[in-house]
């Protein structure tokens, strides 16, 4: 049930601290291999990766560059034979010089086309280096049908979507922006991200993605959405995922250490009350001490 981010930066043997998540690291690949084994052992059930590349350009072309650093850790990763489910994070925001989600049209808003046939790329790249998931987060009408079309063709059938079908444009994001180092140049994503206040929508939505060939469905931040996640469970026989993004994450790390309230605690009532709702799946930097903590009480 348990999913651990993992942000795969360049070079070998570097562990980077994010200050604004503690216990969270930019590690480089052979480091994210060696976090894999890791958490495998802690039977912690998946990892989704995330890639911060040397170099980015207006295409976000390293995102399907074969020899990437999200391609090399999956490799990696693969060649271990680890009971993890293996997901890649099928986006441009952290490979694009500009932080949005796909190639920029003249007017300076993101061309939905063009971004569709780069994401069915990186969906293709990311299903060679060995992603058993892939779940596209740019939130881009026909992302799913664009992708599952181009895994097909490739000969990748098997090769299931997770789609971020309500995301957000969430205040919640600020710690995984820093992370990964995908804040937008300018303007944000409220254009292609979905309003916080309409429901509605996001449950429409997830009825698109479904119908365009979506495996699972994926709730972003998850605390703030509860009430879709329940709405979720209850209309689509697909598993449901939820993630308990990095603000949420910080929050409670942040009151922990400073000892206002006990964070071991607080972490399980929260991913507590996302199960509840009616996730199956939970994606949270979290899930080493969650799967830690299951085992000491077993």
């Amino acid at each position: 049930m348990l999913v651990a981010p993992l942000f795969v930066r360049p070079g070998s043997g570097v562990r980077e601290p994010v200050a604004s998540m503690p216990g969270v690291e930019r590690l480089s690949a052979d480091l994210a291999a060696e976090e894999a084994v890791r958490l495998a052992g802690l039977g912690v059930g998946g990892v989704i990766l995330f890639g911060l590349p040397e170099t980015k350009d207006a295409l976000g072309s390293g995102a399907s560059d074969d020899d990437g650093i999200v391609q090399d850790a999956f490799r990696r990763i693969r060649a271990l034979e680890l009971p993890l489910a293996t997901i890649a994070d099928t986006c441009l925001c952290e490979y694009t010089d500009h932080g949005h989600c796909g190639p920029l049209a003249h007017d300076g808003s993101v061309d939905n086309d063009a971004a569709l046939e780069r994401l069915a790329e990186v969906a293709v790249s990311q299903a060679r280096a060995g992603a058993d998931i892939v779940a596209p987060s740019a939130m881009m009408d026909g992302q799913v049908a664009a992708i599952r079309a181009a895994l097909d063709d490739e000969g990748f059938g098997q090769t299931a979507i997770l789609a971020y079908a309500s995301k957000h444009a969430s205040a919640f994001y600020g710690p995984f922006r820093e992370a990964a180092d995908s804040a937008p140049a300018f303007g944000d994503r409220r254009g292609y991200q979905m309003d916080p206040a309409n429901g509605r929508e996001a449950l429409r939505e997830m009825e698109l993605d479904v119908a365009e060939g979506a495996d699972m469905l994926l709730v972003k931040p998850a605390l703030p959405a509860l009430d879709l996640l329940a709405a979720a469970r209850a209309r689509f026989d697909v598993p449901i995922a939820a993630y308990q993004v990095s603000g949420e994450f910080a929050m409670i790390a942040a009151a922990a250490g400073r000892g206002w309230l006990d964070g071991r605690r607080a972490m399980t009532e929260a991913v507590t009350a996302i199960v509840r709702a009616g996730a199956g799946i939970v994606i949270t930097y979290a899930a080493a001490d969650l799967a830690t903590w299951l085992r000491e009480e077993q």
